[in-house]
């Protein structure tokens, strides 16, 4: 028997880094994401060797473990693996396990999109189906965020983990004591399909650790240093603007209020723009894009950019000399998804 799963990546359109404690705790934060098809993957086989392996595909990683109740962590060995385990065990079976999982990524670690969460939830999502535990969206969700930043302690927010296990347009709340709402959006098709066509997906060739401009995120809110908190405003009250534009479909103030959102976003911490992502911005804005956003928390991976008409083909031609390449993508409606083959 082999269970499988998949959860999808998302596009933080508007509102990313405000779901980062202290923020969301002081002031509460607001998310507007998407999921789009782009993909990770969790297969477990069952043995009856006694043995744990684990393995990567993207990275040809593999680490073999004799079964127990709880594997060493924190060693940068796969971590993300063997915590999951470690939860999986301790809150649901205390037994231990015997079984081989396999994880692979459709786009690379530290690209902007939310993998590590989003595999920790395809492979939650794999345990559950294997094991029927009584896990629904939000329990998945709130039990990948725990084991990432409490038991392993990356830094890092919440919106990775709700979108993927919901999917679709999400319009998300986060306040304190780890109180989050999922607004799911009605979105019409023919709207979605326009968003899709004229929002433009780059990858830059780069990746970067989110945890290290989290921390410095984190550390201006505590500071309260008032350029980097006024920042955060901006951008959370950007997603409310999105949000209206969207379901209103007047989708070319996307644009408008992306490019706004430029300056905000740089302000909130340092390494979140380097040189090329300045020098990428700059030619799609020449090309015709009317404003662009980087994905995730900066410093490299993706950025996207709203190409009104049909002047996405200029932006993808112009950004295709950088070096970097364009991202095909399509919006999704589903979150995680899990079966199993004999």
């Amino acid at each position: 028997m082999i269970i499988r799963s998949k959860a999808p990546f998302r596009l933080g359109l508007a509102g990313g880094g405000t779901d980062v404690s202290p923020y969301s705790d002081l002031y509460g934060g607001c998310i507007l994401n998407a999921t789009i098809s782009l993909y990770a993957y969790a297969n477990i086989e069952p043995r009856n060797d006694g043995k744990i392996i684990f393995r990567m595909t993207q990275t040809n990683e593999e680490y073999t473990f004799d079964s127990a109740l709880e594997l060493p962590i924190l060693n940068d060995k796969a971590d993300l693996m063997k915590g999951i385990y470690n939860r999986i065990v301790k809150d649901f079976i205390n037994k231990p396990l015997s079984f081989t999982l396999t994880c692979e990524l459709e786009v690379p670690f530290g690209s902007g999109l939310g993998t590590s969460s989003t595999l920790a939830i395809a492979i939650l999502g794999a345990y559950t189906e294997w094991l029927s535990l009584p896990l629904g969206d939000y329990d998945l969700a709130y039990l990948a965020y725990q084991i990432e930043r409490i038991d392993l302690k990356q830094a890092g927010g919440k919106q990775d983990q709700y979108a993927a296990a919901f999917g679709g347009f999400n319009f998300m709340e986060f306040y304190a004591d780890d109180k989050v709402i999922v607004n799911p959006l009605r979105i019409r098709n023919e709207t979605i399909n326009e968003l899709s066509n004229n929002m433009l997906l780059y990858y830059t060739n780069s990746s970067r650790n989110s945890g290290d401009i989290i921390e410095k995120q984190q550390k201006n809110v505590k500071d309260q240093k008032e350029k980097s908190v006024e920042a955060m405003h901006q951008i959370k009250n950007q997603a409310y603007e999105i949000k209206e534009a969207i379901l209103k479909n007047n989708l070319d103030e996307i644009g408008r209020i992306l490019h706004r959102g430029w300056t905000y976003k740089r302000e909130m911490a340092e390494g979140i723009t380097t040189p090329l992502f300045e020098e990428i911005y700059n030619v799609a804005i020449e090309a015709g894009a009317s404003g662009g956003k980087i994905s995730g928390a900066g410093g490299g991976g993706y950025v996207f950019f709203y190409c009104p008409g049909n002047t996405r083909f200029a932006v993808a031609k112009a950004l295709e000399n950088i070096g970097g390449k364009i991202q095909p993508y399509s919006f999704t409606k589903k979150g995680l998804e899990t079966w199993f083959i004999k």
